[in-house]
């Protein structure tokens, strides 16, 4: 195969990303569309600097070369500590700062324009003048779920095959680094198009296997992939572009294990040669690594029956983890204790999250992405973490960040709301804190990793039943009213639903499920809520994409956007993409004819998103924002959005106010807000007992005034949905129809 190779300027760009950590300090792309940049003729730029006048040197400039003797002539202070020099005529040119004689990274600006650097970043305008994002209850969003490398191509110069393409047979023309984040950035407008606030992305930490290009085999915690990166795009320009246009960044996250090739701090074994990507030979031992000091023959030893465990060795044997990083477990076993203990896969080696060292890095790390401005976290096979460790040395590291969520994967492919191991890893289990003696001492939790692992592995033990002795009316409305809930309880975070996910082989039997396991969780309005994923369909087609035909999915996004708990879509499901297709089988098939397709074809062309659902758009793109569940999908994040008692809102099916199908009514009250929504799916119902007044449906747009208490609805069509909003007097209404009808909804 071809080898895609990043051009000089990328290699020179992940070396300084390397030098820095997780905060990369490549030229980050200063939005070359913004008018400032238009107007201005040349290059300008501001360097906040606290230190004294600092100097610019620079070189190799475009159209006409222009340079300096080092350390280059002084800035111009405009006060504030901010510095500014100016390159006239100038479209392209190379730079750094030095100050007191310490120097900056290597920067470049691409394009004319004016661009501030601060804190190892560009900026398209004053820093100090940007509004601050603000992180909003979690429950205000819808989410977009991608896999980042199979989004959309913004960046041909940094495509990459895995070492495990060849036997995937993928080819050059799809690569599995593919996607990146300058086309996550160039396609947020067709997310927001669709009506989505939030973008669920899969991990950035760089990675090491032969098929990694999802994010899950972490190699370097603390080190964005420079694979998904341009010369001019980042990480950070990624959380700065989805904020500019008010959209939240998800970042998927893995405390539990990591690739078996090591980590950074963890198992520091290799190191990459970047250069060199397509094959093993990337990377090179490191001559002070862990494994080199164990197994000085390594690279002779046969790759399949030596090599992987001698690195599996390396993390798993007392003599040569003598810290204790890992998790020395052999085996696994589901619905017991060891299946948080013990390696789910090969290339999944799990990390002693009861150490206090590996404790105290991974929390570090990861507050250092939510201090650049991520607004949530994924926590990726939670299940396999035990609640007291997460309890009491994971999830208080982010408590104090205001409206900061984690929710978790708890994968429980089964039946009801209780998984194989009873309690103890069940999806409503890991939404409460410690209740019970020992667990909810504070000092529960000690500086040893052994007295921490067996803490661990009883409280797994004694929750392992099904008579779990918590419940909670969080989710429930108190007759017709809304009731303050009592999150003393909570933990403070949420899990995906998978109970009602393995149930939507319809939306009616997803109904089903969710009703019957509500009291279970702490406050089930918080918890996300799909059909399918990149890993897993529902029963009957766990190992497809969802392929029941867009009718089916158009009931299930109805019950998903106006039932408790935050809506989440797996990329391309708006066009049925890759329907029927095996999701994930690694190397054993071309990516193309997974449910891990390369999905950019469908947005070539140009969309640009004036406001959540409203947009102006060309080509093959506009043609995908027009497909029917597309339209969907629009209409349903418009209504969400516009009452909040479908975000926010508590919920009774008790036949003394409802009777139907699949119909509910939900409220959501506060100091400002008083929303009342009465909700019915693919069938009539009859609200009875609620507030007399005018109500008008968020579908429609019809008008009903109640004066006995009752709303009745006739019969509707599968898949269509009436959702009447109470506008009476003192309640949040709205003004009439919302959004645009299309094939079901209407």
């Amino acid at each position: 195969m071809a080898k895609f190779k990043k051009l000089l300027a990328l290699v020179l760009s992940i070396c300084l990303i390397c030098a820095v950590g997780i905060v990369s300090v490549s030229a980050a792309n200063a939005d070359e569309n913004a008018d400032v940049s238009a107007a201005f003729d040349g290059i300008k730029v501001h360097y906040y600097c606290e230190d004294g006048t600092p100097t610019i040197y620079y070189w190799n400039s475009l159209p006409q070369n222009m340079e300096t003797s080092y350390p280059g002539p002084a800035m111009t202070s405009e006060g504030n500590n901010w510095y500014n020099y100016t390159f006239n005529s100038v479209t392209k040119i190379n730079m750094l700062f030095v100050v007191n004689g310490e120097q900056s990274p290597e920067l470049t600006r691409k394009s004319a324009g004016e661009y501030w650097y601060k804190g190892n970043r560009w900026y398209s305008s004053n820093p100090g003048e940007l509004d601050s994002p603000e992180r909003v209850d979690f429950r205000e969003n819808s989410i977009y779920f991608i896999i980042t490398t199979r989004f959309y191509d913004g960046d041909t110069g940094n495509n990459v095959h895995c070492w495990d393409d060849r036997q995937a047979n993928n080819p050059d023309s799809d690569p599995a680094w593919r996607g990146d984040f300058k086309g996550l950035i160039e396609k947020l407008d067709y997310i927001k198009a669709l009506g989505f606030t939030a973008v669920w992305i899969t991990p950035v930490v760089e990675n090491a296997s032969g098929y990694d290009y999802h994010g899950y085999h972490a190699f370097d915690f603390a080190k964005v992939d420079p694979r998904y990166e341009s010369d001019d795009t980042t990480f950070q320009d990624v959380i700065d572009a989805a904020h500019e246009k008010g959209l939240k960044i998800v970042q998927d996250v893995v405390w539990n294990h990591t690739s078996n090739f090591g980590e950074a701090f963890l198992a520091p074994m290799f190191e990459k040669d970047y250069s060199n990507l397509e094959t093993a030979e990337s990377l090179k031992l490191l001559e002070d690594g862990v494994l080199k000091k164990n197994y000085p023959d390594y690279e002779n030893l046969d790759p399949s029956r030596g090599q992987y465990p001698a690195r599996i060795n390396c993390m798993k044997e007392d003599n040569m983890d003598t810290e204790h990083f890992y998790h020395h477990e052999k085996s696994l076993g589901w619905g017991q204790s060891t299946e948080q203990t013990g390696q789910m896969a090969g290339d999944c080696v799990d990390i002693n999250t009861e150490n206090p060292v590996v404790a105290k890095y991974l929390t570090d790390t990861f507050r250092e992405y939510v201090d650049m401005g991520v607004d949530y976290f994924r926590l990726d096979t939670e299940k396999h973490i035990n609640r007291w460790t997460l309890n009491q040395a994971y999830f208080p590291k982010f408590s104090d960040v205001e409206n900061f969520w984690i929710f978790g994967e708890v994968c429980a492919r089964y039946h009801g709301a209780y998984n194989e191991g009873g309690s103890s890893d069940s999806c409503f289990f890991y939404t409460w804190k410690e209740l019970d003696s020992p667990y909810a001492s504070a000092s529960s939790w000690t500086d040893s990793w052994s007295t921490n692992l067996s803490t661990s592995t009883g409280h797994y033990d004694a929750y392992s039943n099904r008579n779990f002795n918590q419940k909670s009316n969080n989710a429930y409305l108190d007759g017709i009213t809304y009731h303050t809930p009592d999150h003393s309880k909570s933990n403070g975070t949420s899990v995906i639903d998978f109970p009602m996910h393995w149930a939507f082989k319809d939306a009616s039997s997803a109904f089903t499920a969710a009703k019957g396991e509500d009291d279970l969780y702490n406050d089930s309005t918080y918890v996300v809520t799909y059909v399918d994923s990149h890993d897993y369909g529902p029963d009957n087609m766990e190992k497809t994409r969802y392929s029941c035909g867009p009718q089916a999915w158009a009931e299930n996004m109805n019950l998903m956007f106006t039932f408790r708990g935050v809506p989440c879509i797996y990329y391309g499901t708006e066009v049925e993409f890759a329907k029927g297709n095996v999701i994930d089988v690694g190397p054993n098939a071309p990516l193309a004819e997974t449910g891990r397709a390369y999905f950019g074809d469908y947005m070539e062309g140009s969309v640009t998103a004036t406001d959540y659902g409203k947009y102006t758009a060309s080509g093959e793109v506009a043609e995908t924002l027009n497909a029917p569940l597309s339209v969907h999908l629009r209409q349903l994040n418009l209504i969400r959005q516009a009452v909040p008692a479908l975000q926010k809102g508590q919920y009774t099916v008790d036949s003394n106010y409802v009777s139907g199908n699949m119909a509910y009514v939900r409220r959501y009250t506060d100091s400002e807000t008083d929303s009342l929504a009465c909700v019915t799916i693919s069938g009539d119902a009859t609200f009875k007992n609620i507030p007399n007044g005018k109500y008008i449906d968020a579908v429609t747009g019809d008008v009903q005034n109640v004066t006995n208490g009752t709303l009745t609805v006739p019969s509707i069509a599968k898949a269509n949905m009436r959702v009447y909003v109470c506008c009476a007097s003192g309640f949040t209404g709205i003004d009439g129809q919302i959004g645009t009808n299309g094939t079901y909804l209407k």
